[in-house]
């Protein structure tokens, strides 16, 4: 067995069973052994930035990692925007990425840079394989470094030599490691901060957003009155009828601040305290009250549903009461195409159990209220900021989860930077229903520009807002991909074509000029 077998071997072994890979010369080994091991479903991407975006989607959904398969120092830097979401989303994903041949490198062909340096920024685990023998053993240390809570990034670099030379051998997978219970003084101060009767929100991240987490939240809320929120960008969450209502904290710095100026008592669970993206002359960038105390229950990679329970624990529940969403939906709006009639349209229309990934900034900020009351579904968002993630994360939710539906919301100029997802999406059969607001413009920057006080753009500047002249015609860019797409004129449009995609057998698309 050679170095490459071993590697893809242990990784089946350790529950890693889905590559997205875009290779080339240097990982040629690793995808024979692709050939050879059936167990490892393989994904093609035509961009790294899909590859890695993919892998976070899939991680978000699975709870456990993917590999992706890089292309040298190159083909990891294209991933990186992606990979930046990645860490901020804590989930785990283990990159396998090519080197050349350990006595080739001193040649210093055009391929040849320092692969460890391009990773380490959004690697929490890193290492370069030495031999074929050690191969199995480094993919069993990556699978343990990328399952360590709350999720992490790790990437194992493979000289080509390593992988097509024998002495390779499986390797034994060690435990996961637990994540570590906050301790009795954290979940006491936090429930006596509940038992004062001051104003109190819960922020929570990670898997107390979904799942039993969430339900236990939800008896909290109930019995105390708290507010239970998440945060702008996070990494899943659950939601809809017959679940805890959970509230997103805002993007804009006046909404924030308007937000959370009724509480004095914020409680944090696997998240930061609130701030604003970005600093502005003159305005603080926190969100809270210089009155609000703020305490840390559980921090990043404890064990936040643990910390739940034992806050649960401590307080006097009246059994598994919570306080829950409504069934309700708005009815399906009609008429020219307005953002709130959109923003109604997908709440009337959202199929149960479907998986949302949401990238739609400007044009879909209406979308979380007119959802609230739609039949429980999942909901993903950017983590990072790093535009054009949506439509890889949707990839890899969908491959995570074949048997749901997935709903895709991009605007236009971010959906651009990843386009080539929608091959995948053709390639795989994924049940992905892509809507892409086309308001040809980066809207969002249009609002900053405004926002910072330096007057109105010029035309110099405001041309590079714009994303006409040309117009991009999402219709034809979906077809030449393979995904058939339509282009909408009216909300009775829109609704006749989410519908049609919510049935369909593969992917479409749909534009909405807004």
């Amino acid at each position: 067995m050679n170095g490459a077998e071993s590697l893809i071997r242990t990784l089946v072994a350790g529950g890693v069973q889905t590559c997205f890979a875009n290779p080339g010369t240097s990982e040629i080994h690793i995808v024979a052994a692709l050939d050879q091991v059936p167990e490892m479903r393989c994904v093609l991407g035509l961009f790294e930035g899909v590859v890695t975006g993919a892998a976070d989607g899939y991680a978000r959904m699975a709870g456990k990692p993917a590999c992706t398969l890089l292309h040298l120092g190159p083909g990891l830097g294209n991933g990186l925007a992606n990979l930046h979401n990645a860490s901020r989303a804590q989930v785990p994903i283990i990159n396998l990425v090519g080197q050349h041949a350990t006595g080739h490198l001193h040649y210093d062909t055009p391929l040849t840079s320092d692969i460890e340096e391009i990773a380490r920024p959004y690697s929490k685990w890193l290492r370069t394989s030495r031999t074929a023998a050690e191969a199995g053993r480094d993919a069993a240390d990556a699978i343990v470094a990328a399952r360590t809570a709350p999720g992490q990034i790790a990437t194992l670099i493979v000289p080509a030599d390593v992988s097509w030379s024998d002495s390779g051998a499986i390797a034994a997978i060690p435990a996961f490691p637990s994540p570590t219970q906050p301790d009795s003084p954290s979940i006491e101060h936090a429930a006596a901060m509940l038992r004062s009767g001051l104003r109190t929100a819960i922020l929570m991240a990670g898997n107390a957003l979904y799942g039993h987490g969430l339900a236990v939240a939800g008896r909290i809320a109930a019995a105390t009155g708290a507010k239970l929120l998440a945060p702008y960008p996070l990494t899943r969450m659950q939601r809809g009828a017959g679940l805890p209502r959970v509230d997103r904290v805002q993007y804009v710095l006046e909404a924030g601040i308007e937000q959370f100026k009724e509480f004095r008592q914020l409680i944090l669970i696997g998240a930061r305290a609130p701030v604003a993206y970005f600093a502005y002359p003159g305005k603080s960038s926190e969100f809270t009250s210089p009155e609000c105390e703020i305490h840390t229950m559980a921090s990043p990679g404890e064990d936040y549903v643990g910390a739940l329970n034992a806050l649960a624990a401590a307080l006097p529940l009246r059994g598994d009461e919570a306080t829950v969403e409504k069934a309700e939906r708005p009815p399906v709006p009609s008429g020219e195409i307005t953002l709130p009639g959109l923003a109604t349209a997908i709440g009337a229309l959202l199929p149960d159990n479907v998986i949302v990934v949401d990238e739609s900034m400007t044009s879909g900020r209406g979308l979380m209220a007119t959802t609230k009351g739609a039949p429980p579904h999942d909901w993903l968002v950017n983590t990072g900021g790093s535009i054009g993630i949506g439509l890889p994360l949707a990839v890899g939710a969908a491959v995570a989860c074949p048997d749901r539906r997935v709903l895709c919301l991009s605007a236009d100029g971010s959906a651009m930077y990843t386009a080539q997802a929608l091959w995948t999406m053709a390639r795989e059969g994924l049940r992905v229903t892509t809507v892409v607001f086309a308001n040809h413009d980066y809207g969002v920057l249009k609002r900053e520009y405004s926002y910072l006080g330096v007057g109105s753009p010029g035309r110099r500047a405001a041309a590079l807002f714009e994303i006409g002249r040309p117009n991009l015609d999402w219709t034809l860019l979906a077809k030449g991909m393979g995904v058939p797409g339509t282009r909408v004129t009216s909300l009775d449009g829109f609704g006749k074509a989410l519908r049609a995609g919510f049935e369909a057998e593969g992917p479409t698309l749909i534009e909405v000029p807004v």
